[in-house]
């Protein structure tokens, strides 16, 4: 049995943790005005007059009477949803399923339309590859490393293009025309200010989690500091643990029809518990830095953590800051883990104390 004291502690750490999720709500129903979340959702059968948008992903499923400008991990314009303005869009994917009535102008790493998007007049598009397999009712101007055009493909007015074109090119009705400036212009002024505003934005979500983890609970984030400091090896054995066996318990609980909720919440939970493990990892890792130097404040070492967490991401070396990213991911959630089970043993332990000590005949959990 879990004592009263943990139970406070535990409840109290999910409302921390939804508290802080509130402020970045996994859904966003848009309105009228600018919307900021993990996702910002315009909802099949919801209409709003427009949507300035930034968040992990920028979805339209409904209709939006006038403009979209979105700035987003991803930003889809689906099956059901209608823009019946412009189109203005930067992130790491643009997808089209759907129709934008105006203009559409892009900045993103990819961009696709597909068989059932339509662009209603021009577009204009700085991208590293962009699939056409929909409708352009005006003209296109795509600089992009590959320009694929579909069987399905068609484009009423011109194309300019920068790039290795392929495909389908009597989809288009006017003029091809080669154009080499078109990826300067247009790719790197729109993609890289998405990209930093974003990576912008997740390190102030982290920062404000890590504050209020670091204010609510200083003793046992200490403690996982001290964890990982004196026993790293350990730590990032149990994280891996965690990291790859709980998901494999998730998806043996789907597996029964019954455990299907149970796994749908259990994947929520793991979810919260990766992202603390993320934030504590990072403030761990940089505590123990600044004590080899003799600095020790908890603060400054959330801050110093999480940014160079965020700079280790963008480093220009494939993989290396995502290595080492996922490393200290490991050495946090380990920690967490290990500091969680012990307050569970410490409170099984005092229950245990307290039934011996009112001589209660009532069995205890070994």
């Amino acid at each position: 049995m879990v004592g009263n004291d943990t139970l406070s502690r535990l409840g109290i750490a999910v409302l921390v943790a939804l508290v802080v999720v509130g402020t970045v709500p996994a859904t966003v129903a848009a309105q009228t005005n600018g919307q900021t979340g993990g996702t910002v959702v315009v909802e099949e059968g919801e209409t709003v007059d427009s949507l300035e948008a930034f968040g992990g992903s920028v979805v339209v499923r409904g209709t939006v009477t006038g403009d979209v400008s979105a700035v987003g991990g991803d930003v889809r314009i689906e099956r059901t949803g209608e823009v019946g303005g412009d189109l203005e869009a930067a992130g790491g994917g643009v997808i089209i399923a759907g129709t934008v009535d105006g203009d559409v102008d892009v900045g993103a790493g990819s961009l696709t339309i597909t068989e059932d998007g339509t662009v209603g007049d021009d577009l204009t598009a700085g991208v590293g590859s962009a699939t056409i397999d929909g409708t352009v009712d005006g003209s296109a101007e795509i600089g992009a490393e590959t320009i694929r055009l579909g069987e399905s493909a068609s484009i009423a007015g011109d194309l300019r293009y920068d790039g290795d074109l392929e495909g389908n090119t009597d989809a288009v009705a006017g003029d091809i025309v080669e154009d080499s400036s078109l990826g300067v212009d247009v790719a790197p002024t729109i993609q890289p200010f998405a990209s930093w505003l974003f990576a912008a934005y997740v390190l102030a979500v982290n920062l404000l989690l890590g504050a209020a983890l670091l204010a609510l609970f200083p003793r046992f984030s200490d403690g996982v500091a001290d964890r990982v400091a004196s026993s790293p090896l350990r730590s990032g054995g149990v994280g891996l643990l965690v990291f790859v066996g709980v998901p494999i318990l998730l998806i043996a609980l789907a597996i029964t029809v019954v455990g299907i909720p149970l796994s749908m919440i259990g994947g929520f939970a793991f979810a919260l518990l990766v992202w603390i493990g993320v934030v504590y990892g990072r403030f761990a890792v940089a505590a123990w830095l600044l004590s080899l130097v003799g600095l020790d404040n908890r603060w400054l070492a959330l801050v110093i953590g999480l940014v160079a967490g965020a700079a280790l991401s963008r480093l220009p070396v494939p993989f290396v800051g995502d290595a080492i990213n996922l490393l200290v991911l490991l050495l946090g959630l380990g920690a967490l883990a290990r500091g969680l089970y012990g307050q569970w043993r410490t409170a099984r332990n005092r229950d245990r104390e307290r039934r011996v000590g009112t001589g209660s005949d009532e069995p205890t959990a070994d």
